[in-house]
């Protein structure tokens, strides 16, 4: 029997989650949703602020003269380059350039950086730094986070912190204290809107809780779970370890595994930087005769699958949240390429998706055709190719 564990944030969670909708998450319980419909929750991401419990991702304290070079040596980014207090997102290959997983790098001291992952990687870590002066702690348990998103967050953070957080750069890390208890606040998230991660000691998650949770008070402060998470970060045109890609190390055929370049992560992949890393010669050559397959935007055409329900007597049925599945993508009646997760998004009022198309369909303008089920038949609905990400509002990075 398999047993989950709780978030140092449970005792407050497990009260106000109304409808007990518990998902599985790295090993914990996560709140699925707070309420019994996701509207209040989607729309506190982006009208006012989300508070989201994000305690399960697995977490790694990587300390030691080599830290820097370990890291620098496992993932595409170029570590040496990164100041005290900077954020990077990367992703970590295998020795082909395909994808193990995704996360975040960040440099706590000259020492001392802080590796967040989907999936446990502690042995992978381990191996790559035989011979080096690093030591790998994993400190999910020790360490609880919120996610807190939106653009209400600065206002209320502002009303309980030490040091004002106006300063905080996009993908920057800074110290502080909530009143009283010292915390670590990254401008963050996994929502694509103005928001940050707030670090604690796992002992402090309920006086943190409730601090924000009163200070937000008249500014919108809700409880958000992973569901309407999940709605806002398909609108950022962010992906999610297996669900939209499979782990190289997960995999059990070739076809399964994706590069960065195939994921749209070419940004990430510092060919320039100086020395080897893991994958390093597959990339340089994918990088020089190009990807057979993109991970994409599609918009579906509303007139065109309200027309396909309108043949059986029916408006169009839209899922109440993110579709985590593979829909078929064709072109011409030829399957090119499929689509991983699609979602109604309420602030665009647009059925999207995420796809993953083969060359040259994945060029955005390109029209293709997506796979609806409508009353137990498959049809196709009339879709384009569009630019990642769908949401951006303007105030995300100011």
């Amino acid at each position: 029997m398999l047993n989950l564990k709780t978030t140092p944030f449970h005792e407050r969670t497990s009260a106000l989650c109304q409808p007990q909708n518990w998902r599985k998450w790295a090993g914990y319980f996560a709140a699925g949703s707070y309420e019994h419909a996701l509207d209040r929750e989607y729309w506190a991401i982006r009208n006012s602020a989300a508070l989201i419990d994000v305690s399960p991702l697995i977490k790694y304290r990587i300390k030691g003269k080599d830290a820097a070079a370990l890291l620098h040596r496992v993932t595409t980014r170029d570590i040496h380059k990164m100041k005290v207090g900077q954020v990077a997102y990367t992703g970590w290959c295998d020795e082909d350039g395909k994808m193990i997983d995704d996360g975040t790098v960040s440099r706590l001291d000259e020492t001392t950086f802080r590796l967040t992952a989907a999936e446990p990687n502690l042995r992978w870590l381990s191996m790559n730094a035989v011979g080096m002066d690093v030591e790998i702690t994993e400190v999910t348990d020790a360490v609880a986070a919120l996610s807190f998103q939106g653009p209400n967050t600065r206002k209320v953070l502002n009303k309980v912190v030490e040091t004002s957080v106006d300063e905080l750069k996009y993908f920057r890390l800074m110290k502080n204290n909530i009143k009283g208890i010292e915390v670590a606040i990254s401008r963050t998230g996994y929502t694509g809107d103005l928001g940050y991660e707030i670090w604690m000691n796992a002992k402090d998650a309920l006086k943190i809780w409730d601090t924000l949770m009163e200070a937000g008070a008249d500014y919108g402060i809700t409880p958000v779970g992973i569901l309407a998470m999940d709605m806002a970060r398909v609108e950022a045109g962010l992906f999610m370890l297996d669900v939209d890609y499979t782990s190289a190390t997960h995999a059990w055929i070739e076809p399964q595994k994706s590069s960065p370049f195939e994921l749209g992560l070419d940004w990430t992949v510092a060919l320039d930087k100086q020395g080897y890393f893991v994958g390093r010669r597959a990339l340089e050559r994918e990088k020089k005769e190009g990807s057979v397959w993109k991970m994409v935007g599609l918009e579906v055409d509303w007139v065109g699958m309200e027309n396909i329900f309108k043949q059986v007597g029916l408006p169009p049925q839209i899922p109440g949240m993110a579709v985590r599945g593979s829909l078929p993508i064709l072109v011409g009646g030829v399957q090119v390429g499929y689509a991983s997760t699609a979602t109604w998004s309420p602030v665009l009022k647009k059925y999207i998706a995420l796809a993953h198309l083969q060359k040259p369909y994945f060029e955005v303008g390109t029209d293709v055709r997506m796979e609806i089920t409508v009353e137990h038949h498959r049809q196709h609905a009339p879709a384009k190719v569009v630019k990642l990400p769908f949401y951006e509002p303007e105030w995300k990075r100011k």
